[in-house]
């Protein structure tokens, strides 16, 4: 069975930035996983998307990510996007 490569992109974002720069990326549509991660490095967020995961709980999981925004100043948003 082959294994799936992926691209990596990181952008660097402010935490009002983040919830547009999310919305943004999956509405690309070919983004596999998010992960949010603190000026520090921490991670404090992993998402991974699906169609199913876009198609029906996206809303909660933005809502998740505008909470998280609001208790960061600064964050690396790492994007995994299929080759």
């Amino acid at each position: 069975m082959e294994e799936e490569k992926f691209n990596r992109e990181e952008f660097k974002v402010s935490g009002d930035q983040l919830v547009a720069k999310i919305k943004q990326l999956v509405n690309e549509g070919n983004v596999r996983r998010i992960i949010i991660k603190k000026e520090g490095g921490e991670t404090l967020m992993e998402l991974p998307l699906t169609v199913a995961v876009v198609g029906t709980v996206f809303a909660p999981i933005l809502a998740a990510v505008g909470a998280l925004a609001a208790l960061v100043a600064n964050c690396t948003i790492i994007v995994e996007r299929k080759k």
